[in-house]
């Protein structure tokens, strides 16, 4: 079921709905605001918008690097799972007397 949680970001208080649970909510909350931080100690703007549309985009390189990690990885744990079931079948299909298989 849906919460409702009222945040603030930036000065800005808002209102957001998530099904996720009071912890992953606070999570999400203080890596925006790390990230917020980040931004506001290496940039001269002092810009709201500014602030936020640059950590929108540090956060979003950061999610399209790790989708593609976890591309990369999936794909070769199903390259890997098939060799193994292809070696399985192999020593199946092997004449193996049955007193060993057994």
């Amino acid at each position: 079921m849906k919460k409702n949680y009222q945040i603030n970001i930036l000065g800005q208080d808002l209102s957001v709905s998530s099904e996720s649970g009071d912890e992953h909510v606070a999570s999400v909350v203080q890596y925006v605001e790390v990230n917020v931080n980040q931004i506001k100690s290496v940039t001269s703007s002092r810009n709201a918008l500014n602030i936020a549309i640059l950590s929108a985009l540090n956060i979003a390189d950061e999610y399209v690097k790790l989708a593609g990690m976890n591309r990369k990885l999936s794909e070769e744990l199903g390259s890997r799972t098939d060799r193994l079931i292809d070696l399985i079948e192999d020593v199946r299909n092997k004449d193996i007397p049955c007193d060993v298989r057994d």
